[in-house]
């Protein structure tokens, strides 16, 4: 459905009470460093009753904006030379706009379009804005509110961005006091590297388009039975939903565009899987530690063709490889991988590229559906259109036991996915953009 939405207002909210002087300087991380200049977005969907008032739910989204900056402070400062933040108070971006009349939040959600769902966000994702973050509050005028939240990526990895909600709407309820404070530890973890070169900010490629998927528990435990394997032990291992998902993928892709596509792809074929540090460290960070705390599972792949069991097992062996030996590693700023990204960076802007890439990204089993500001859990929380490329990004449903795939492709590669018939099979279009 085209959705129109109108601003009423744009206004700055600052922190509640200023940042202490010793805190107004916070550096980035050298893991900072090798994410791209994008914002993370989320979309929470309210329903809500007749006797709610918008002006009042508008002043206590401000209101507990306010304060839950007091602890996320970096968030209300300004990033200087891609280095660090001034955490001068100068606030975030906070604007108010009421959706077209003719648009129900049923509607909205019912068959989402990923680029329309974009419209609910208080900025495009690419290029950024001097704000870190941004929250826009929709008004449907039969009722419901949508409210858009984006967090700059440099700052925040996709936990972070989670567990600020989960922090703000406990503010919203007066209960800040029950959850855990943020920590910022990841410059100490992972010092900035002053020579460090490489810009993962997404370049101009040809035009690209998301799709929305749904697969529905019963596909995804049948995707999981077939990709059963045994591991080095030869003892047989069940894949995650996500590891199965991200392997039936990106076989259909391949199965779809290997005649016209993969036949250039003379240099590899990698598949990209990013995993939370946090419990891999030792010893390990809570959930609340807030920061780009992510690195990716590469897996190189021979011919781009390995099927079902063996690309779970090619998969699972990459992500028990950012073990603590590898992380340290990466604490003095030497990625094996960086190499390979660098390479892959210049082969895209010099000849268009050699390499075949698809990167996965996983919110699932994230507290999304505890976003409650004190009128209820979101009836839905969404994604929208995607900055990147030969991207996949994983939600749950609502349910908890779906999974909605947002896959971003160039579009005549998004053809021919869409007829693959193996694809469709298992999944519910539900959305392009």
């Amino acid at each position: 459905m085209k959705i129109e939405v109108e601003l009423i207002s744009k206004e700055i909210v600052k922190p509640s009470s200023p940042t202490p002087n010793h805190l107004r300087h916070y550096q980035l991380s050298f893991l900072d460093q090798l994410c791209p200049n994008t914002y993370n977005p989320l979309v929470f969907f309210y329903e809500l009753h007749d006797h709610y008032d918008i002006s009042e739910i508008s002043n206590k989204i401000k209101k507990s904006l306010s304060e839950v900056l007091t602890l996320y402070y970096p968030l209300a400062g300004r990033v200087k030379n891609d280095r660090f933040v001034d955490c001068n108070d100068e606030g975030v971006s906070y604007t108010v706009a009421r959706v077209n009349s003719t648009c129900r939040l049923s509607d909205a959600i019912k068959n989402p379009l990923p680029s329309e769902l974009s419209k609910f966000l208080p900025f495009e994702l690419l290029p950024t804005t001097e704000f870190a973050l941004g929250v826009q509050l929709n008004i449907f005028e039969h009722g419901g509110i949508a409210i858009g939240l984006c967090i700059l990526h440099k700052l925040g990895d996709a936990l972070s961005c989670v567990v600020f909600a989960k922090t703000w709407v406990a503010v919203a309820r007066g209960e800040a006091n029950q959850l855990a404070h943020p920590e910022f530890v990841s410059a100490a973890l992972f010092p900035f590297k002053d020579d460090h070169v490489f810009d993962p900010t997404p370049m101009a490629t040809k035009k690209t388009i998301t799709k929305r998927f749904v697969f529905d528990a019963s596909t995804i435990e049948a995707i999981r039975l077939d990709y059963n394997y045994k591991d080095h032990d030869d003892q047989p291992k069940r894949p995650s939903r996500v590891e199965a998902l991200s392997t039936f993928i990106w076989n259909r892709f391949v199965a779809a565009t290997k005649d016209e596509y993969l036949a250039e792809c003379d240099r590899g074929y990698t598949v990209v899987h990013p995993a939370n540090l946090r419990p891999r460290l030792i010893p390990p960070l809570p959930e609340h530690s807030f920061g780009n705390l992510a690195r990716c599972g590469v897996v190189i792949l021979s011919n781009g063709e390995e099927k079902g069991s063996e690309l779970v097992k090619l998969i699972r062996e990459g992500m028990r490889k950012l073990d603590m030996d590898y992380l340290r590693k990466v604490q003095q700023g030497e990625d094996e991988y960086m190499d390979l990204l660098l390479n892959y960076s210049r082969e895209i802007t010099m000849k268009g590229g050699q390499y075949f890439t698809l990167c996965f990204t996983s919110l699932c089993r994230f507290p999304l559906y505890d976003t409650d500001f004190g009128w209820g859990q979101p009836t839905w929380v969404s994604s929208a259109a995607l900055c990147f490329g030969n991207f996949v990004a994983f939600m749950d449903t609502k349910s908890g036991n779906g999974i909605e795939a947002y896959i971003s492709l160039k579009e005549e590669h998004m053809a021919k996915l869409e007829a693959d018939e193996n694809f469709l099979k298992a999944a519910s279009l539900v959305a392009a953009s």
